[in-house]
């Protein structure tokens, strides 16, 4: 049995190779149609134009189902893994909600475009990467608190050291972007797609897009430490039938089951 076949852990695989190629496939039309500049432009930008911006939306939306399945599934196992423990069982709760949060800031900057409705899309990047930062700080907690009967050290201080690589992403990109837009360089900097490296604004632009594509990928990065752990859980459903035929009831269906167990009985 290969590595990947091993319980669930295919499902983070999937969701960071499907989600990092979203970002490249997007990347490679917009750069080929000559929509953005080759070196390193905003992400947004590289799904802001058709046709990519129509690849962009179908892929993240795909990813944000599986960021949502991911995230349940690893709620379900620490839930299964330390049942008498209020503390753990509290954080996971916080570390599921927070999870589907920013999946659905994932799923807002997949629809709403930077150059058409800026703000929202604002509003989806704080949820994605504010809020599924906070995620990532609770799963690093979870993982210092299960340690070393459940988690080993190198899980936790490998989810540490992604953590801190998104935050530092973060704080440089909201540095050189409050720069960038502050007014200096211009007005309706949003709207641009090509950059000079003569212009005045090019080297927060910059600083600004590398950041971006950093925090990206210390997102994706931080799923592949479940791997794992996913090799150790699968997930089943039982099918429990609430009626013998598709057209009753499942009221109906309990009654004769009941008139069935009374006629046992006598």
């Amino acid at each position: 049995m290969w590595w990947f076949q091993q319980g669930l852990s295919f499902l983070p695989v999937v969701l960071v190779v499907w989600s990092a190629a979203s970002f490249v496939f997007s990347y490679i039309t917009a750069i080929v149609l000559h929509h953005v500049d080759p070196l390193v432009p905003y992400i947004s930008d590289t799904g802001t134009i058709p046709p990519e911006r129509c690849l962009f939306g179908i892929m993240l939306n795909v990813s944000t189902f599986l960021g949502m399945a991911t995230m349940y599934v690893r709620y379900k196992q620490v839930s299964a893994l330390s049942p008498e423990k209020p503390k753990i069982l509290r954080l996971n709760k916080l570390g599921l909600t927070l999870g589907w949060m920013s999946c659905f800031g994932l799923c807002i900057i997949a629809n709403f475009q930077k150059c058409i409705l800026y703000y929202i899309h604002v509003l989806g990047a704080c949820l994605t990467f504010g809020v599924g930062s906070i995620y990532m700080l609770v799963q690093t907690i979870l993982s210092y608190l299960m340690q070393p009967e459940l988690h080993s050290k190198d899980i936790f201080w490998a989810r540490l050291a992604v953590f801190l690589w998104s935050c530092s992403s973060i704080l440089s990109m909201f540095v050189s972007s409050v720069v960038l837009y502050s007014g200096l360089y211009g007005q309706n900097l949003v709207q641009k797609l090509h950059w000079d490296p003569q212009e005045r604004g090019y080297t927060p632009h910059i600083i600004s897009t590398v950041s971006e594509w950093s925090l990206a990928f210390s997102f994706l990065s931080f799923f592949l430490t479940y791997i794992r752990d996913f090799q150790k859980i699968s997930l089943r459903a039982v099918v429990s039938l609430q009626g013998q035929t598709l057209h009753e009831s499942p009221g109906s269906f309990r009654a004769e089951e009941q008139a069935l167990l009374i006629a046992g009985s006598i």
